[in-house]
């Protein structure tokens, strides 16, 4: 059977635009293959449509939305993960409409489908005071504890993404004067961060205790598990929830959801309440743009309102006079 147009451009799309031209990251690509997988299981099941047959034609606006619906009722999808959804959509119609002209109509219909709204949650980020107690949960007198300790303090002053600390390796640590991380973010982009001396002290022992200083090891990963591969996501999920845990049990109070991105957020939040710059820590965590890094300004924002609220002390505002009520002023503008 001959192959579809659709089924060229998916191929194409995923193997080669992604990779060689976008230079996205095999986590990213992986993350747009299965979003397609679920559209075309949608395809198949829900609209009859045979996946050897389906083609470009059959794929409109109410197709889309149909889809769209079917993740938030069905398999019951967040907002943000059906406006993701769209977004890959978005971005493969991008793609075909440079490939194939005559669809340029149908593309840009697809292009103008909005994205859900949703509420946003505030950023949430971690305190002085429960991050430093967070950060001494590790036992230093185990091995795993020297690492955890370590890899927590990494994570916070980078403020690097989880996949970021997963990829580091021995030879992107330089702790030559200024201490340095390299980083690869999203694009395959590179980026360079400073460190703080307690963390430059901290990884100068776990890399000599973990033989990772030798030029031999230089390409090792910089954080592994027992058997001696790279953490993944779920293993750094585990290391962090075993610290919270421990942080609940002597300080029952604190109630905060805490995931690995709290720790950027909580970097980035520090970084602005010190006194940084926008244009600074966009450029620090790697942001593309300078309005994805404004969610911090306006979450210090929202922090300084709730402040003066409670320093207030629900004192009520006295009632203004009314100009109705100045004589004099009121026969001025009437003699207008």
């Amino acid at each position: 059977m001959k192959p579809t147009d659709f089924s060229q451009h998916v191929t194409n799309y995923l193997t080669h635009y992604l990779a060689a031209q976008r230079n996205m990251s095999p986590n990213t690509i992986k993350s747009y293959r299965d979003a397609f997988v679920l559209f075309l299981q949608y395809c198949r099941d829900e609209e009859g449509v045979s996946l050897e047959r389906l083609q470009l034609k059959h794929i409109n606006v109410t197709f889309i939305e149909s889809f769209l619906k079917y993740l938030e009722s069905t398999r019951h999808c967040s907002p943000r993960t059906v406006n993701q959804r769209l977004a890959i959509l978005h971005s493969f119609f991008r793609y075909v409409q440079a490939e194939e002209p005559e669809h340029l109509f149908l593309c840009q219909q697809v292009l103008a489908m909005p994205y859900r709204r949703y509420a946003k949650p505030p950023v949430g980020y971690l305190s002085k005071e429960f991050l430093t107690e967070l950060l001494t949960q590790p036992d230093l007198a185990t091995r795993d504890g020297r690492r955890d300790a370590t890899l927590l303090s990494v994570l916070y002053d980078t403020g690097a993404r989880v996949q970021e600390l997963i990829e580091l390796s021995a030879e992107d640590v330089s702790l030559r004067t200024p201490a340095q991380i390299r980083l690869i973010g999203k694009g395959r982009k590179m980026r360079v961060v400073p460190l703080m001396d307690s963390t430059v002290a901290m990884l100068q022992d776990y890399m000599d205790e973990q033989q990772l200083d030798r030029t031999e090891n230089s390409d090792l990963p910089l954080f592994r598990s027992r058997n001696g591969n790279r953490l993944t996501r779920s293993g750094i999920r585990y290391i962090l929830d075993k610290h919270i845990h421990r942080l609940r049990q002597a300080h029952p109070e604190f109630k905060q959801k805490v995931s690995p991105h709290s720790f950027r957020h909580t970097k980035g939040m520090h970084l602005l309440q010190s006194g940084v710059t926008l244009d600074i820590i966009r450029d620090f965590l790697g942001h593309a743009d300078v309005r994805t890094t404004e969610i911090y300004a306006k979450s210090n924002l929202e922090m300084k309102r709730d402040a003066l609220n409670k320093a207030s002390g629900g004192t009520v505002v006295p009632k203004l006079p009314s100009w109705k009520e100045n004589k004099t002023l009121l026969n001025w503008l009437q003699s207008l």
